[in-house]
């Protein structure tokens, strides 16, 4: 099956192996002409970055490359972007990477010619409307990993070093114009982060489908993203250059961004928190946290949740999706335990009740039921 196409939902989207010859034509369909590429240090030599320079090269556009994200990125990472882009007198961004690398790069985007600090963004209340839009410059985004689909995404997670916290800065406008959606340039992720980055799409998908409200758009999407996961995660970490598989994720993982504006939930107000203070993968956190709070959260998604079993071909039955999840943590080499770093638990819990995601989860979340949740969690007690 040929697994390409041309979509424009939620964005315009260039979809299928070999396409990100086509970013010539993405930038100028933003009016990018000098455009500075955005991404993580590991990824500054490997393949998908020399495909990039090869079309830009081929399309005659004048770039600069900032290869200085981290991990997990911070305000510095996205301050030197800024000053990156003002060196190049770029009119444009090309962002390139995994969750980190993307949501830099928007942020980056964002934050071209504001005046003021990064953090007047955080997306609370009306945040948003303090984003001068004439003040940034258009995006086009690569990505390399099927995980956070922060390609579809109109928000950035940043770290703040200060506060041991991490923050989303939000504006519709940072949904980048134009996305070249490339399987091929997943295809040489090692397998342990093809697993890790699997299951944060389904960790969105999944919360975006148990968030409580009326969103079937929301909810469509994101159950068929869900099938995805169940025929392709397998394979794509088992046979990394299995490109039906490496499609296959990569739509579940925009399409469980393009769905979680519905919600999220307490798998994320726990990755958010224990990946900010211990930095660990935040796909992992996910996929470690899911059986438990499948679990907490069983008495509002029971229902839901067998319709969904059925519909992937499983006994249409609470305990059969979960042993599902659990059967497929253990195939992918997930741990089964959260490791907490000495972090204490009823430290944590109040944390992650104000995570943003936690209002989407479907049983309310205080701080002893949090507590609850991170201590079975660190048992294994499912």
């Amino acid at each position: 099956m040929t697994r390409t196409g041309t979509w424009n939902y939620p964005t315009a989207i260039r979809f299928g192996a070999g396409r990100v010859a086509e970013l010539p034509a993405a930038c100028a369909a933003l009016g990018i002409s000098r455009p500075l590429v955005v991404t993580d240090r590991g990824l500054a030599t490997l393949p998908p970055m020399d495909a990039v320079r090869a079309a830009l090269a081929a399309g005659g556009l004048d770039a600069a490359v900032y290869a200085e994200v981290g991990a997990d990125p911070a305000e510095a990472d996205v301050t030197g972007g800024v000053d990156a882009l003002h060196a190049h007198g770029a009119d444009g961004v090309v962002a390139l990477g995994g969750g980190s690398g993307l949501d830099a790069a928007k942020a980056i985007a964002l934050m071209a010619r504001q005046t003021r600090p990064i953090w007047d963004f955080v997306d609370e209340g009306d945040n948003w409307t303090r984003v001068d839009p004439a003040a940034m410059v258009p995006c086009v985004a690569i990505p390399t990993t099927a995980g956070t689909g922060s390609e579809v995404g109109r928000a950035s997670v940043i770290r703040n070093e200060t506060q041991r916290a991490k923050h989303i800065i939000f504006h519709p406008k940072m949904l980048p114009g134009q996305v070249i959606a490339d399987p091929a340039l997943t295809a040489g992720l090692p397998a342990h982060l093809t697993a890790a980055t699997g299951m944060d799409a389904l960790s969105h998908n999944l919360e975006a489908f148990c968030a409580p409200g009326f969103h079937p758009q929301a909810d469509g999407i994101a159950a068929e993203g869900i099938r995805l996961v169940q025929r392709a995660l397998p394979t794509a970490t088992a046979h990394g250059d299995d490109l039906d598989a490496r499609a296959d994720m990569l739509a579940a993982s925009l399409m469980g961004a393009t769905a979680f504006q519905k919600g999220l939930g307490g798998m994320h107000g726990i990755a958010h928190v224990v990946g900010a203070r211990t930095h660990q993968h935040h796909g992992l956190l996910n996929a470690i946290v899911m059986p438990y709070v499948l679990a907490f959260n069983r008495s509002a998604i029971e229902g839901r949740i067998a319709d969904l079993a059925r519909s992937m071909g499983l006994d249409p039955t609470f305990d059969a999706f979960l042993g599902w999840v659990l059967g497929l943590r253990q195939t992918l080499g997930i741990p089964h335990t959260l490791d907490l770093k000495g972090e204490d638990p009823a430290v944590l819990a109040p944390l992650s009740v104000l995570d943003p995601s936690t209002g989407g989860n479907p049983v309310p979340l205080d701080a002893p039921a949090y507590e609850a949740i991170y201590r079975a969690a660190v048992d294994g007690r499912v």
